[in-house]
């Protein structure tokens, strides 16, 4: 079963409550998404997106979601 943007933030909001989140895509497999959040501070790029892999990880082992395209940063 195709995973959908808003599944995929709602497994993001679980570890980033309190970030700024958009995940787009409508093919059931291929997403782009931006996260912000103060977690990242500190973090280089790799680290950021890493972090945000970890939590969608199950959900590409699975085969549900192929492809996260991922911009990640701080708060300005």
């Amino acid at each position: 079963m195709p995973i959908t943007a808003h599944e995929i933030e709602t497994l993001l909001r679980d570890s980033f409550p309190n970030a700024t989140i958009q995940i787009e895509g409508n093919d059931g497999a291929h997403f782009q998404g931006m996260v912000i959040d103060e977690s990242f501070r500190g973090m280089n790029r790799i680290q950021q997106q890493r972090a945000v892999m970890a939590v969608v990880k199950p959900k590409i082992d699975s085969g549900e979601l192929h492809a996260l395209a991922l911009t990640t940063k701080a708060p300005d």
